[in-house]
């Protein structure tokens, strides 16, 4: 007689400094884009959850803001979405770049490590931007740091040692059932991510200080009478100079953030899609809490 499987299930944070690669690790283990990515710091705001699912297993992976000290409300809110995860998990998956020097924001995150009892990874990302030699003085400062369960190297952009990495988490895992349908890959709806992809290009193509300074808001997604899928979406900024120049000489730039746009969204949702998009202005809305829960960024949400 065949010996019945277990089927596992738990909940795993992803956290780091800004920019170690942890929305890029998501998309890799989930197998599609539900998280944002850009060379830009603080490029992710909300915790999102990305879903592995097998036959035998479902791990929902959290991907927490970059850790940063913050300046405005906006970042005490993304870096207490971040810290908040530390207790909710089976396992915590530290991120950091070994192509960079352990820096005050690791040690940050570090010293909050040192207070909870969930199983620690420290994950060694972007290790194809380092020779292998240099690999064993970077494993042992940041043992001599913080006793970490496993220590595992991995390339998020290439995949290297990620799939090991899985079946390491997964061995943490207790017994559990599937908490969503085996085809769901993300806990945030249509509306979210497509408000993300479209940050994301405007993060792409814009300079200085118009990035953190820009949300999108999805203000609605209809099929229309041609079997298209009509958004409308508003890009709030903080400044009418940012305005200028996110609409561009000749409605240019705007025109290119929405057609970069349309090609994901139309891979996410599998349909056709017109992309319909405006620009406002909303002094400093980064600072003031009305605003922050209007764009999707509410205290309840940690």
């Amino acid at each position: 007689m065949s010996e019945e499987r277990v089927h596992k299930s738990g909940f795993v944070s992803l956290i780091g400094r800004p920019n170690v690669g942890k929305s890029t690790l998501l998309n890799r283990m989930i197998g599609q884009k539900i998280a944002i990515m850009s060379d830009k710091a603080q490029t992710t705001r909300n915790k999102i959850q990305g879903i592995y699912t097998t036959d035998n297993e479902q791990v929902v992976f959290i991907d927490t803001p970059g850790i940063h000290k913050p300046k405005h409300r906006l970042g005490d809110f993304m870096v207490d979405s971040a810290l908040s995860t530390f207790n909710e998990v089976d396992v915590v998956l530290f991120l950091v770049n070994v192509a960079e020097k352990r820096g005050p924001g690791d040690n940050f995150i570090i010293e909050k490590l040192q207070h909870i009892s969930t199983p620690v990874f420290l994950i060694l990302n972007k290790i194809d931007q380092v020779h292998p030699d240099e690999l064993l003085p970077i494993i042992e400062d940041y043992q001599a740091q913080y006793d970490f369960d496993e220590i595992i190297p991995i390339s998020a952009i290439d995949g290297n040692n990620v799939d090991r990495m899985l079946n390491v988490v997964i061995k943490y895992l207790d017994e559990g059932p599937q908490y969503y349908p085996e085809d769901q890959v993300s806990d945030h709806p249509e509306y979210f991510i497509v408000s993300e992809l479209i940050r994301e290009k405007v993060l792409e193509l814009t300079r200085e200080e118009v990035p953190h300074s820009v949300a999108v808001v999805v203000e609605r997604m209809v099929r229309d009478e041609y079997d298209k899928v009509k958004v409308d979406a508003t890009i709030i900024v903080e400044r009418k100079s940012q305005k200028g120049i996110i609409i561009g000489k000749g409605g240019k730039m705007l025109k290119e953030i929405g057609t970069r746009a349309r090609k994901d969204i139309e891979r996410l949702l599998g349909d056709k899609i017109y992309l319909e998009t405006w620009v406002k202005v909303q002094n400093d809305w980064r600072d003031k809490q009305t605003y922050l829960s209007d764009y999707g960024y509410k205290n309840e949400d940690y």
